[in-house]
């Protein structure tokens, strides 16, 4: 999730989860940044991986990011396959994935965006594997809306995540477009399967909130509507992600996070149907066999919390600086 909306999302969190999300979205965006942003290709990866060693070995790096990641997992059993989840994620777009039909997105977004659902369900304590299974769906379809809005930016750094048999379909030659990236009918058409197929996602999500704690419910909502949101304004902009990139107003963000306040309280709690992407089998499997926690449920951090919020913060800066035009 984007800066902004992580923290219009988050402040509505109970403060110790609040705190730990801070812990996990810091070293998820340290962690992004490093891949994105440097020049280490594989080095990167390789120096995530051992971080990540040291962090589960219970003597992190010394960076406050480490440390305070070191203290969720302790408290909270983290389990490891989730962040390693995420980091084979970053690892495929070191080596360039390629995602040809939906299921390979499925696949990689499982990595990059429903890990980051089902370690958000071991902060709120949450560990049944069908509520699980939706969170990491939700994860999934946050990162479909993700790719939706950003098709230009992706395409003009030499990436394609949209599935390339359904270009084909649609009468586009994948690289030949990649190569002269424009927002022709055929892209417009894929974007906008893609943003229906992420809508049914956030369809069957509403239910799953409902068996989260009282006190999480507004915060995940809020996240949902707030990703969402950003693909509908993809389709009122006629499914042209490749001139410019959708922007949700801050009005229509405060609008969204009454109505997740809304949503917490009147969402009646009901079984679930239906099953989750089995892209995402594994981390549910992770966190179902997960061994209970070291601390009691939902624990402060102590005083690296605050440090790992400084840091977060001026990641948020930082992306909407870069953000503004010229």
């Amino acid at each position: 999730m984007g800066s902004r909306s992580f923290y219009a999302a988050s402040i509505l969190l109970p403060a110790p989860v609040r705190e730990a999300a801070y812990a996990l979205y810091a070293f998820c965006r340290f962690s992004d940044d490093l891949v994105d942003l440097g020049d280490g290709g594989q080095r990167a990866i390789a120096h995530l991986r051992h971080r990540l060693d040291q962090a589960y070995a219970g003597t992190p790096a010394g960076h406050p990011i480490d440390r305070a990641f070191a203290d969720m997992i302790l408290r909270f059993g983290m389990p490891r396959a989730l962040p390693e989840a995420l980091i084979e994620g970053l690892a495929w777009d070191v080596e360039g994935v390629r995602c040809d039909g939906i299921t390979d997105l499925y696949a990689y977004a499982a990595r990059v965006a429903g890990s980051v659902g089902a370690m958000m369900c071991v902060l709120m304590g949450i560990r049944d594997a069908a509520v699980v299974s939706r969170a990491c769906n939700l994860g999934i379809a946050m990162q479909l809306t993700n790719i939706a809005r950003d098709v230009g930016e992706d395409a003009r750094a030499g990436r394609l995540y949209l599935p390339r048999a359904w270009l084909r379909e649609a009468g586009q030659d994948p690289d030949a477009w990649l190569a002269d990236p424009k927002a022709t009918p055929a892209v417009r058409a894929t974007v906008t399967r893609l943003i229906e197929t992420a809508e049914g996602l956030y369809g069957a999500s509403g239910a799953a909130i409902a068996h989260l704690p009282r006190r999480c419910r507004p915060a995940i909502f809020a996240a949902r509507h707030l990703y969402r949101e950003i693909g509908l304004e993809v389709l009122n902009r006629e499914a042209d992600s490749v001139s410019d990139r959708a922007r949700v107003p801050g009005s229509r963000k405060l609008a969204l996070m009454a109505q997740a306040v809304k949503d917490a309280v009147t969402t009646a709690r009901r079984p679930l149907s239906g099953r989750g992407l089995p892209e995402a089998a594994f981390l549910v499997e992770a966190v179902r066999h997960a061994p209970p926690a070291a601390g009691p449920a939902i624990p402060p951090l102590g005083p690296f919390a605050r440090r790992v919020l400084w840091v977060a913060e001026l990641f948020a800066a930082l992306e909407a600086r870069q953000r503004q035009p010229g």
